[in-house]
């Protein structure tokens, strides 16, 4: 077992969005440190995302439908000691505002202010999409003056800026945990379509054409494919994640990132290298709906995290993309099928 996850074995948890793709991860690695008795709630819809469910174990999985928080409140799905808060619409190009609205803040408000009232453990995801293109840096800073600066570049972000805001300013923020991941990539997200990390989108293109298509660059100061972002495997973002969740001197904002960037021809090399395939690339226009809101260079700190006591090293890139591609792309497996291969 880490040094950096204790036993959650006695622990009852909640994982909102828990059949998507951090979500699953989440409930993954619940179940690798002794964790069964877990709720997942998640709207499953008309996509494949139930087939994460399917190695997974858990005591319930319930449909976060209209009376979902009714039945929190009136104590229809029993105790719980955590409660992980991943159920989003996390499309950055979804345009419906007041969708947005209601499912990423008001929901995420109205949940939180019934762990807070059962003193529940709460940690939710927030995103790094709340910085914006990083004018104001991106320091997992959880003051309600730095937060008022950051100007988020699309409704997703906002959505999830807003209850970093009402969070910070009623103070809840010293009781729970917001979550700012980065570029998460890894197995369980094959679902998402448009929004699938390029790890598993790339997958697909080099299998079926041979090649990979990345966005030509608008930005003199970056040669094509030069863009950078902070690539974190999803295996890492759950430890972390799960690091968080039990060490109860932890509350605010927290950076969940590899702490590098890297530019995308470094992850293209890696794609390539795990498929033991030459690397062949091709420079596409990016599309206009983006030129406005494009983020040519992320890296989020953390150190925050770390002075939590959070000691495990980041998985470096290329190895991580090679755990992605030859232990679930390739046989098309979801996390927790690995028992499939011993």
């Amino acid at each position: 077992m880490s040094p950096d996850v204790p036993d959650f074995s006695r622990q009852r948890v909640l994982v909102t969005g828990g059949a998507g793709f951090i979500g699953s991860a989440l409930t993954w690695a619940l179940n690798q440190h002794g964790c069964t008795d877990i709720v997942v709630a998640d709207l499953l819809g008309m996509n494949e995302k139930w087939r994460n469910l399917v190695p997974l174990r858990f005591a319930d999985c319930v449909d976060v439908g209209d009376t979902f928080l009714a039945d929190l409140r009136a104590g229809a799905l029993g105790r719980f000691d955590l409660v992980l808060h991943l159920g989003a619409c996390s499309a950055t190009t979804e345009r419906d505002a007041s969708y947005l609205l209601r499912n990423n803040y008001a929901f995420t408000r109205d949940l939180a202010a019934w762990a807070l009232d059962k003193d529940i453990r709460f940690v939710y995801a927030s995103s790094a999409a709340t910085y914006g293109l990083g004018e104001q840096g991106m320091d997992d800073d959880d003051s309600e003056a730095y937060l008022r600066r950051l100007r988020p570049l699309n409704m997703y972000g906002y959505s999830k800026h807003l209850f970093d805001l009402y969070a910070a300013k009623r103070g809840w923020l010293d009781a729970i945990v917001g979550i700012k991941y980065f570029n998460i990539f890894g197995p369980n997200d094959a679902h998402k379509g448009d929004m699938r990390s390029l790890v598993t989108k790339g997958f697909d293109q080099v299998r079926e054409t041979g090649r990979l298509r990345l966005f030509k660059s608008l930005n003199p100061a970056y040669a094509d494919g030069h863009q950078r972002r902070d690539f974190h495997y999803v295996k890492d973002a759950a430890a972390m994640t799960l690091h968080l969740a039990a060490t109860d001197t932890a509350h605010g904002l927290f950076n969940i990132a590899s702490g590098r960037a890297h530019t995308w021809l470094d992850l293209a090399d890696a794609l390539f290298a795990a498929l033991a395939r030459p690397a062949q690339v091709e420079f596409i226009d990016m599309p206009e709906a983006l030129h406005r809101t494009y983020q040519y260079d992320t890296k989020g700190g953390i150190g925050k995290l770390r002075a939590t006591g959070y000691a495990s090293e980041v998985t470096p890139l290329a190895a991580a993309v090679r755990d992605c591609v030859t232990g679930y792309l390739l046989p098309d497996r979801r996390l927790g099928d690995e028992a499939l291969s011993s």
